[in-house]
């Protein structure tokens, strides 16, 4: 029998897309539920990256800080940590390793975390300008997002797969954040090339999904799926 893993949602991504950005969890609640994962902070205040339970948020000036356990989050994605593979790789770009991941294991339909630690040959990131109402759609934010460059460093990436069939509830194929140890640079990836790290992968059996039913927003807003897959591909991207 194959043992459980559980990870943790609180809101969907999906959420995001018409402009809910209000935080409806606070940090605190949420680790509760895991201790890795990556989210975002309420007013879609940067990007968080949550290692070995600390909860650092990306900012769109370049700093890095730690969140208040009594700040919000509007959407996250948490686990506890319990790896099932791990290998090294050398000298791959972002879409060789990803390639690689799921040639070589057998995930392609499932629901996975992926930490890599290491040194990295360049990482490119985003990091999205906190909002104030009344908020914009994600992929207006998404356009006016920060980008960030730095190369020979060494840092974490935490991050998720997600099926096709999970798009809406996240994104779908590979989301991950960055963190460099020096917190010099962090937030959304969007490309990289891994000079020496490891990989590791850690499958889930089960999500919970959580949902804010105490925000009146959420509930009164009519979610429009019609255009949400085209919408979150290009503010994802």
């Amino acid at each position: 029998m194959v043992k459980e893993s559980k990870v943790y949602q609180h809101g969907t991504l999906g959420m995001l897309v018409p402009g809910l950005f209000e935080g409806t969890m606070t940090v605190a609640e949420l680790l509760k539920h895991g201790d890795w994962g990556i989210g975002t902070a309420s007013g879609l205040d940067g990007e968080m990256i949550v290692l070995d339970h600390t909860p650092y948020l990306a900012q769109s000036s370049g700093e890095v800080r730690i969140l208040n356990p009594d700040e919000k989050v509007p959407f996250a994605t948490v686990h506890f940590e319990d790896i099932k593979n791990s290998f090294k790789a050398e000298d791959l770009t972002q879409k060789e390793l990803e390639s690689k991941i799921l040639s070589d294991y057998p995930y392609k339909n499932v629901f996975f975390a992926v930490k890599i630690t290491g040194k990295f040959s360049s990482v490119k990131t985003r990091v999205v300008e906190k909002q104030t109402r009344p908020y914009k759609t994600l992929l207006e934010v998404a356009n006016e997002q920060a980008v960030f460059d730095a190369n020979d460093l060494s840092g974490t990436v935490i991050g998720y797969f997600a099926p096709e069939m999970f798009q809406g509830m996240a994104a779908a194929g590979f989301h991950l954040h960055f963190l460099a140890d020096d917190r010099s640079i962090g937030g959304h990836l969007l490309d990289f090339k891994v000079a020496e790290a490891t990989v590791s992968l850690q499958p889930f059996t089960t999500i919970e999904q959580h949902m804010p039913l105490d925000n009146q927003e959420f509930l009164d807003k009519d979610l429009n799926i019609s255009d949400m897959h085209e919408q979150i591909q290009k503010s994802e991207g």
